[in-house]
């Protein structure tokens, strides 16, 4: 039986390929993939910005070899400064 951990890496690999698939090169994010996986599975993060220009920053942000595409390792750049911005308002709200 996998850990946690390790369902939680699994479930990362299996939603960058749900969405990598859809168009060109399936191992990389274009940016309509992009769009439709941050609007789908990071909803509640863009609600939260009133910038209509927020998915093409950070797919900006992202593609550090400017091809246009985000592949996985850039794709995981973004879930672990998301989860680092989470767990400092988890810490700081429970020393409140």
């Amino acid at each position: 039986m996998a850990s946690q951990l390790e369902q939680s890496m699994e479930g990362l690999i299996k939603v960058f390929h749900k969405y990598s698939t859809n168009e060109g090169d399936k191992f990389k994010l274009s940016n309509t993939e992009m769009r439709l996986l941050l609007q789908t599975e990071l909803g509640a993060f863009l609600a939260a910005s009133r910038d209509p220009l927020v998915v093409e920053k950070i797919m900006t942000d992202l593609d550090e070899n400017r091809d246009g595409e985000v592949d996985f390792q850039e794709f995981v750049v973004l879930v672990a400064a998301l989860t680092v911005a989470c767990n400092e308002f988890f810490v700081s709200s429970m020393k409140t």
